[in-house]
């Protein structure tokens, strides 16, 4: 697999422009934005806020009744996702009033589920969580730049290295929210370990193409080789870590299906196909074009 794309990433580098590298990732970035924004200006958020981030009730029983036969049984209240999790089933319900919860509560009682769970989080603490979120991305884009400047102590390879992070965290977030993932704490964790992702390629390859000897496109060529193994490697394990925890109930009906996991693993893996796109025709165009500029001649390419 990684030779194959390697081979293939190889020869599309070294077969376009820098321009016609830019011209993909750029669209795609792009169309992704459009995703988010039009997302936040319909509901106020450019993914679709799980529990954690928006407030509600989880109600967990033991029973022999199905998902669907629970989601229809409670369908007169907010219930927004119904789950098998072994001889237990998880209902989520959206926010109510007082009113409505007591009501819920009884009607769960008058069922006689067994060893029932109900937790519950506030609208208002779901607010701060958000904020919170917020923040902890905001921090760790400004502290990866102030790290990449330190680095390369140039502008364009740093603003390089930014831009294919932010892509990937947008591309990942867009796909989010075509794909109906909610964002949880698990999913936010899969965004915030993208930008790790995203920054270990990214200066794999700048110091490759600017702190080592060889033409660029030698460089290039190697830094490709490295990486891809490395990306290729974490998408393998991260595959099979989607199918056990996505499809294995369907062949072993006792395991149950662990939807955190697999929410976890799919926003990894959209993030880092996007961070193979990014950091080798996106940042790898960039690059290349600032590295061949007259004014650089014979420094970075020798």
């Amino acid at each position: 697999m990684a030779t194959g794309l390697t081979e293939l990433l190889d020869n599309f580098v070294k077969n376009h422009d820098d321009r016609q590298l830019l011209a993909l990732p750029l669209a795609i970035l792009a169309v992704s934005l459009i995703i988010l924004l039009f997302s936040f200006v319909n509901s106020g958020s450019p993914v679709k806020l799980g529990m954690e981030f928006q407030g509600g009730t989880q109600i967990s029983v033991e029973t022999t009744d199905s998902p669907s036969v629970l989601k229809e049984t409670f369908s007169s209240y907010p219930i927004t996702d119904a789950l098998q999790a072994g001889s237990r089933v998880i209902m989520d319900f959206g926010v109510m009033e007082d009113k409505q919860l007591v009501q819920l509560e009884k009607d769960i009682a008058s069922h006689k589920y067994t060893n029932v769970q109900i937790q519950q989080i506030g609208a208002t603490y779901g607010q701060d969580l958000q904020k919170q979120a917020a923040h902890a991305v905001i921090i760790s884009f400004i502290g990866m730049s102030i790290i990449v400047f330190l680095l390369f102590r140039t502008l364009v390879p740093s603003f390089a290295v930014i831009l294919s992070a932010f892509s990937d965290i947008m591309i990942a977030a867009a796909f989010m929210r075509v794909a109906g993932i909610e964002l949880s704490l698990g999913t936010l964790a899969a965004l915030l370990m993208l930008i790790g992702y995203s920054v270990d390629s990214d200066i794999l390859l700048t110091n490759r193409v600017l702190k080592r000897r060889g033409t660029v496109q030698e460089k290039v060529s190697r830094a490709i080789e490295t990486g891809v193994t490395m990306t290729s490697t974490a998408l393998v394990a991260l595959l099979v870590m989607h199918i056990v925890s996505t499809y294995l109930y369907l062949i072993i009906p006792s395991f149950a299906q662990i939807s955190l996991l697999s929410q976890i693993s799919s926003v990894l893996i959209a993030g880092l196909i996007a961070d193979i796109m990014n950091t080798w025709l996106l940042n790898t165009g960039i690059l290349r074009w600032y590295a061949l500029k007259p004014e650089f001649r014979g420094r970075y390419d020798r």
